[in-house]
């Protein structure tokens, strides 16, 4: 066993949280010196944010997996708890429509956040103890029904784009876990009709599938975000305007520090902007994938696979919208966008994903 993390896959994570960083504030400086008279507004608190990512990341590296292991079932609970306590007026903070945070002095935390990574250690646990129970359907179907509790409380919230995230990423991992195919087809029978009844009973999620499909027919509306989105991305070329010249950030595309930066990204670093990203996301879920075949423990193997598809899930969609190829679900991009709660457990994730990394039995130069 080698004892050393992968040195690779620790620079893509750097290089991503540097570059991240870099791109708050140049999509961020002018709303943030109209709002606050302060164009590193929002750098600072990302700033804060990323140091405090990097040691949760630095502590994961170093933490017994096997005692991670061991009070799964706890910490598992008391996300869910945190969970439900968001629910409740009073206690639960509403912003931009969704009661998705819990106050906590002058920062605020998002337990829909903590849940991506915990419900990943919870189903490692249980792949790892139990791979060969999954085969019966009752057991699956137990598997299922807990995904589709958290898949509820997140959507009462509402935070759709969160919720996808964790079901997508917990499906694909049983699949890897060796559940069988057949189950899958009841599961996307059941999946489409679930979809098309939480589209159909809120109508701003209608007025999302309606903008996607023709975004021009409420230009102003529910439309406006995508086709900003497509004024930033259309014009860059290969290599953008260059650093800092968005126009799109001159209060065209709201918030574009938050879930559409991948626009501004696109728009200032053109074609070649775009790809450094994606790459930069498919290299950590490919040695997520090459570590979960180099390690012999079931646990740790299911632990970076999970983590490792639930990250490159999440960028997935994020620049899937942005682009215009699904609808508006409002997710972040992973360590690029503005907000501490996704930054800090993102860093959180890839420093569990660094730590399972230790224990390959062999590598490569990849």
């Amino acid at each position: 066993m080698n004892k050393k993390i992968d040195i690779a896959l620790l620079i893509d994570i750097l290089l991503l949280s540097l570059f991240g960083l870099l791109y708050v504030y140049s999509a961020s400086n002018i709303s943030a010196s109209y709002k606050y008279d302060d164009e590193f507004y929002f750098f600072k608190r990302q700033l804060l944010f990323l140091v405090i990512g990097l040691i949760v990341m630095y502590f994961m590296t170093k933490i017994d997996l096997n005692l991670i292991k061991k009070y799964t079932s706890v910490i598992f609970g008391v996300i869910l708890g945190l969970l439900i306590l968001v629910l409740i007026p009073g206690i639960g903070l509403v912003r931009g429509g969704a009661r998705s945070w819990i106050g906590i002095g002058v920062f605020s935390i998002q337990p829909a956040e903590f849940m991506k990574a915990g419900l990943i250690l919870l189903l490692a646990k249980y792949l790892s103890n139990y791979h060969e129970e999954l085969k019966k359907f009752k057991n699956f179907l137990i598997i299922l029904l807990l995904i589709g509790v958290i898949f509820g409380i997140i959507i009462l919230q509402p935070d759709f784009g969160t919720g996808l995230v964790i079901v997508i990423s917990s499906i694909l991992l049983l699949f890897v876990g060796g559940v069988p195919f057949k189950y899958f087809i009841l599961l996307g029978v059941i999946g489409l009709i679930g979809m098309a009844v939480l589209i159909i009973s809120e109508p701003y999620r209608m007025q999302r599938i309606l903008a996607f499909l023709d975004p021009w027919s409420d230009p102003l509306g529910s439309g406006f975000q995508g086709i900003q989105s497509l004024f930033a991305i259309s014009p860059s070329g290969i290599f953008g305007l260059g650093f800092n010249k968005s126009m799109q950030k001159h209060f065209f595309l709201p918030e574009p520090q938050n879930d559409f930066i991948f626009a501004i990204i696109t728009e200032e670093l053109g074609l070649f902007g775009g790809l450094f990203l994606i790459l930069a996301y498919l290299f950590i879920l490919i040695k997520a994938i090459l570590i979960s075949t180099r390690v012999e423990d079931k646990y740790k193997s299911f632990l970076a696979l999970g983590l490792g598809i639930s990250i490159f899930i999440q960028a997935f969609i994020n620049i899937s919208v942005v682009i215009g190829i699904l609808p508006i679900t409002g997710i972040t991009l992973p360590v690029i966008s503005y907000g501490g709660s996704s930054l800090v457990i993102t860093l959180m994730s890839l420093g569990l994903l660094l730590n399972v990394s230790k224990y390959q039995e062999k590598r490569s130069w990849i």
